[in-house]
């Protein structure tokens, strides 16, 4: 039966027997042909023809030429190759199909990828410059489903997920409609709008369609999909963590979006690392204009949505109109923001919202009837719109308080609205507000501004009211003027028995001015104004150079709010920076801590130590004046969801070496033996070059040299920084700062607070650390922005130094010399960290947000082992730390 199917039925003799071999030498040749072509690999020169596929290393995706449904046209596509259904995910000539199955693709001797017709004439080719082309290369369809162009010695190398850095030319950076895990999506302001993503024509018409989706780089950068008439939905800004505007999106590692540090150019590039890299997923913009995200479900054989945008009528863009609100839950959907009303009056109550709404009462800065522009600005207020999707088209500016942001507002007549986000960011919208959106759950602030009357919060007020109210106010104070007359003698004799009773004299400043003055000694030259204390280390200033050099304690001027009060940038007359922390009135710190701080950073002089220059005294106003830090504080970079990016490994671990040292000095090699007490990020100041300074000596104490360990009533410091013996028993000692320095070490390393963790199974981040660390996958600790540039032997280093110095027992920690040691050396043995068992006590820190520093009366606990203990930090709103110290 062979023989006869081989010979058309002729006997299997003579001639038969050499038909055979031929056919069989035929068809091993023709299986290898084919073998050989099921690579994942063109070279130079060799034509590929229609039929034949190229299939990734591991067989995740396959290229060739294909017809789309009910279409007989033929493209040059990559689609998944181990799925049931044929899903595209990049089309070649999208604008110029083949007519017939004639179609080859070649890798050209001057190194552009083609694609040719029957005819030989191209009707594709990748957009290449010939010059940088080397003389043989080679295309390669990799694991990720990135066909890119490259030398032919890298060919073996690329099989990456994601980008290829040493490409000539790849499919990533030329997408259709699909945006596949790995890609990376550009984001540069310089550049404009990146309409990165292009839809098809129709369901079954590759060609480029109506709609398209990348990213405003505005800061911060959203997501958006055009259509011919122009925008059609857009994401909301990205934190750093989410798109704020996507309802069901949350932090949850499941959206692994991540933008990476600006490179040389200012660019930036939004990717995407699912959580299971098995898992099949991928985001498409679709022909009608929808964005869907996309993953295999196993179960059914088939794609399932994950995530429709637009997904509510209210999810298109600007679907009520400017100055105007959908809320989808709303009946109607529209409505106009308080203090405006709609243009169009008749077309907005039968369902046409599109022409938006205006202001009832113009802003009295724009009023012509204001006696100027400046002073009716002050008269306009702000009407807060809780849970809601920010306008588009927002100005973003870095602010250390709402308050700031709101006086940034306030100077712009043009501005309209303001929204404080994340604890740094101040966006203005000096436009109509555009696509505001109501949230059934989440959303933001935005303060939007009227004129006083119609903001809600203070009711007209008729002149006879005005009247009635000076009238009473005046006779009032006709009754004071006439009962302090009456009884003058009683008032003056009561007053001096009061100062003999107090035995203070009636100048208190005086008396303060006289008691540092005494311990403070040696020459200056500080500052033209500022007068000597009979000493070198510390200047007394007058009040006026202050008021002068801060512009009168301008909020212009005003760099934020700390436990001691708030805290003000300065110039000096001839020209010298500083920062003014004044005392505030409602601040729980007060005479003590400002003698301790002054007295005490008088006498310090370290590099890693903030500089006091001087204080003020006068009447109740008590100023400390320091070196000025222009970038702030360490929490600002480490926690920020854009500036993190900043810092780099290399400058991560100077800043750990520059604290240690610091530190070091205070433990040991300064004159007086100190422990801080408070150290935390927000207590490390960074100069021009990013060096840390230790800041804020209102908690420190002075040990005698002889001294290791204290006893104090009240425990002060920063709950999540604590030790647990100085927690729970009240004891502290230079192990009580190194405590503080591990949990530190560990937030610069992850960029994660200690307060951020509230799982069950890690109640804070020595935990979640402990966790990694000893199943031996601590580079999975490491912040995201550092983990390309940081080397692993310097990390995993740091890391064990921050557990061994955040170990429960203080007798386990080692001294800031040791981790001096451990640091500077490569070398050097580590020991191993002990296992965490105790932190901080839940129950008395549940009331007291831990990003404050606090000040309580201590009470032992009855027993250690009746108590659950656990980290708890939670940051303050308002970033006001509240000191209450016991004067050393």
């Amino acid at each position: 039966m062979v023989g006869a199917f081989v010979n058309g039925g002729m006997p299997f003799t003579g001639k038969g027997k050499a038909n055979f071999f031929l056919f069989s030498l035929f068809f091993v040749s023709s299986s290898l042909f084919s073998y050989s072509r099921a690579a994942n690999s063109i070279s130079q020169g060799q034509l590929f023809g229609d039929g034949e596929t190229l299939i990734s290393s591991s067989g995740n995706f396959e290229l060739g030429f294909f017809s789309p449904e009910n279409s007989s046209l033929r493209y040059v596509g990559i689609w998944y190759h181990k799925i049931s259904v044929k899903t595209v995910v990049w089309v070649a000539n999208r604008d110029s199909p083949v007519s017939d199955k004639s179609g080859v693709l070649t890798v050209s001797t001057d190194g552009h990828l083609m694609v040719l017709d029957g005819d030989n004439r191209t009707v594709w080719s990748s957009d290449v410059n010939s010059s940088s082309v080397p003389s043989n290369s080679t295309a390669v369809l990799t694991d990720g489903g990135n066909l890119v162009l490259l030398a032919s010695a890298d060919a073996d190398s690329a099989s990456a997920d994601g980008h290829v850095s040493n490409s000539y030319w790849q499919s990533f950076e030329h997408p259709t409609d699909t945006y596949l895990p790995g890609m990376r999506v550009r984001v540069n302001s310089a550049a404009g709008e990146n309409h990165a993503f292009r839809s098809w024509r129709s369901l079954n018409d590759p060609s480029p369609g109506n709609f398209s989706m990348g990213v405003d780089p505005r800061e911060p950068p959203q997501i958006v999909i055009w259509g011919q008439s122009g925008r059609q939905w857009r994401s909301g800004h990205w934190n750093g963590v989410i798109f704020t505007g996507v309802q069901n999106m949350s932090g949850n590692i499941r959206y692994g979006f991540r933008l990476s540090p600006a490179e040389a150019d200012g660019s930036m590039y939004f990717t995407y690392t699912p959580l299971d890299r098995s898992n099949l997923l991928m985001f498409r913009v679709l022909w009608n204009g929808t964005e869907e995200q996309l993953g295999w479900d196993e179960t059914s054989s088939d794609w399932t949505v994950l995530q429709e945008q637009p997904a509510e009528e209210c999810d298109l863009y600007n679907k009520c109109g400017d100055f105007a609100i959908c809320n989808e839950m709303g009946s109607p959907k529209c409505s106009c923001m308080d203090g405006f009303k709609p243009k169009s009056p008749d077309q907005w109550n039968r369902g046409n919202w599109s022409t938006g709404c205006t202001r009832k009462i113009q802003l009295q800065c724009r009023d012509n009837s204001s006696i100027s522009a400046g002073d009716g600005g002050r008269m306009d207020s702000f009407l807060k719109l809780d849970g809601v999707k920010l306008p588009d088209f927002a100005d973003y500016f870095s602010a250390t308080s709402e308050d700031e942001c709101k006086a940034k507002c306030l100077k712009n007549c043009s501005c309209e609205a303001y929204a404080f986000v994340s604890g740094s960011w101040c966006l203005l919208w000096s436009k109509d507000l555009i696509d505001v959106q109501h949230f059934a759950g989440g959303g933001l602030t935005l303060q939007i501004r009227l004129a006083n009357s119609e903001s809600g919060t203070k009711s007209k007020v008729s002149n006879q009211f005005i009247i009635i109210t000076v009238l009473v106010g005046a006779f009032l104070l006709g009754v004071a003027v006439w009962l302090l007359w009456r009884y003058k003698d009683h008032l003056k004799g009561f007053l001096i028995s009061h100062w003999k009773k107090k035995k203070l004299p009636l100048s208190d400043d005086f008396v303060l001015n006289e008691e540092l003055s005494a311990e403070l000694s040696g020459p200056n030259g500080l500052a033209r104004d500022a007068k000597q204390v009979g000493g070198a280390e510390i200047a007394v200033f007058n009040f006026s150079t202050i008021e002068a050099a801060t512009n009168f304690f301008s909020e212009e001027n005003k760099l934020g709010v700390g436990g001691f009060g708030p805290v003000y940038k300065g110039k000096l007359f001839e020209g010298q920076e500083i920062a003014v922390k004044r005392l505030s009135r409602k601040s729980n710190q007060g005479l003590e801590e400002f003698k301790n701080e002054v007295m005490l950073i008088a006498k310090l002089q370290h590099r890693n130590l903030v500089r006091l220059l001087g204080f003020c005294i006068q009447g109740e106003d008590k100023m400390l004046v320091y070196e000025y830090m222009p970038n702030r504080s360490l929490d600002c970079f480490i926690f920020h969801p854009m500036k993190r990016a900043q810092l780099d490994w290399k400058k991560r671990f100077e800043i750990i070496e520059g604290i240690a040292r610091g530190l070091l000095y205070l433990h040991r090699d300064s004159r007086l033996r100190i422990i801080h007490r408070d150290l935390k990020a927000s207590n490390v100041l960074l100069d021009e070059e990013m060096n840390p300074k230790i800041s804020d000596f209102g908690t420190a104490r002075i040990f005698d040299t002889n001294e290791n360990e204290a006893n104090t009533n009240r425990v002060v410091g920063t709950y999540g920084y604590m030790s647990p013996e100085y927690a729970m028993e009240g004891l502290f000692s230079i192990k009580s700062d190194v405590y503080s320095f591990g949990i530190l070490l560990l937030e610069i390393i992850t960029g994660k607070k200690n307060s951020s963790f509230r799982m069950p199974e890690h109640s804070n981040l020595i935990g979640h650390a402990w966790h990694h660390w000893s199943e031996g996958k601590a580079m999975e600790l490491i912040d995201p922005f550092i983990r390309d540039t940081c080397s692993a032997d310097d990390v995993l280093l740091c890391i064990q130094v921050g557990l061994l110095c955040a170990q429960d027992s203080a007798i386990d920690r080692p001294a800031m010399p040791s981790i001096v040691r451990l640091l500077e050396s490569e070398t050097a043995g580590l020991p191993l960290p002990k296992p965490p068992r105790l932190t901080l006590i839940r129950g008395s820190i549940d009331s007291y947000p831990s990003g404050e520093t606090v000040g309580l009366p201590f009470q032992k606990p009855p027993s250690l082992t009746s108590i659950t203990l656990e980290s708890q930090e939670i940051e303050s709103s308002n970033g006001v730390t509240v000191s209450s110290v016991d004067g050393r």
